[in-house]
């Protein structure tokens, strides 16, 4: 094994009810060298997951009492964590190939807090999953059938954004430690925008790299479900009450 494979990755990846996705996650993770560790964090009791056996030496299960957040569930993992990366990824994330080799070199650029890769659906098509940081006016356009507050994406290397989608985050360790991880006051959204706006804070570029690609099968639960409507709503409000008037100016690359 080269230098540039040896397992350096731990991924954290937390299922609900979705034991079939995860099986299906981590025999893509099977062909990715660099990754160490996998913890899978089941957040409600479901049927033993079929691990590839390739696998199953790398992978530590967390079976949790009660169901947690978005936030507390990857908290949870990242302490039993011991890999100099760390990846947060979804249950419905596949990946076509290895991501992690061109991710990881990003986060050697200067400054670099977090790298992820453009996310595309099953059809091919790129999803929103970088954006502008959400601000009342933008929403309010959005309502209204304006824009949606993408991040306009071009070329192949990686550029910086304001946040990007916890759907497939890479970051160091020791950047996560250092900004606390996750706020868990947060519940089901708006983790990841808040993550970002804080390692922005804190003098850490976030990335996202066009040359990378992973697919994702959206869920969209808060269209469809008044419970996770109002889960989207409340984190917005805690959302505008930590940053609104004190967001980052974002650095270019």
């Amino acid at each position: 094994m080269t230098e540039a494979a040896r397992p350096s990755i731990a991924v954290s990846v937390v299922s609900h009810g979705q034991g079939r996705l995860v099986a299906d996650l981590l025999r893509d993770l099977v062909l990715c060298p660099e990754v160490g560790e996998v913890i899978v964090t089941q957040n409600i009791p479901e049927p033993e997951i079929n691990f590839p056996e390739a696998l199953r030496s790398r992978v530590h299960v967390i079976r949790n009492a009660q169901p947690m957040g978005f936030g507390a569930n990857h908290n949870q993992a990242f302490r039993h964590a011991s890999s100099p990366l760390f990846a947060v990824l979804n249950p419905d994330v596949r990946l076509p190939e290895d991501p992690f080799p061109a991710l990881t070199a990003a986060l050697e650029r200067p400054g670099a807090g977090l790298a992820a890769p453009v996310v595309l659906s099953p059809e091919g098509t790129m999803e929103d999953s970088a954006r502008y940081f959400p601000t009342p006016g933008q929403l309010l356009s959005r309502l209204l059938g304006g824009g949606e507050g993408r991040f306009p994406v071009q070329g192949q290397a990686p550029l910086a954004v304001d946040w990007v989608a916890g759907m497939f985050m890479l970051l160091p360790t020791a950047v996560f430690r250092e900004v606390a991880g996750f706020d868990e006051g947060f519940f089901l959204y708006c983790e990841d925008v808040d993550l970002c706006v804080r390692l922005w804070k804190s003098g850490h570029r976030v990335l996202l790299h066009p040359g990378v690609s992973v697919v994702h099968a959206a869920q969209r639960a808060s269209r469809r479900r008044p419970r996770y409507l109002a889960w989207h709503v409340s984190s917005l409000a805690r959302y505008f009450y930590k940053h609104l008037g004190r967001l980052p100016r974002i650095r270019p690359e």
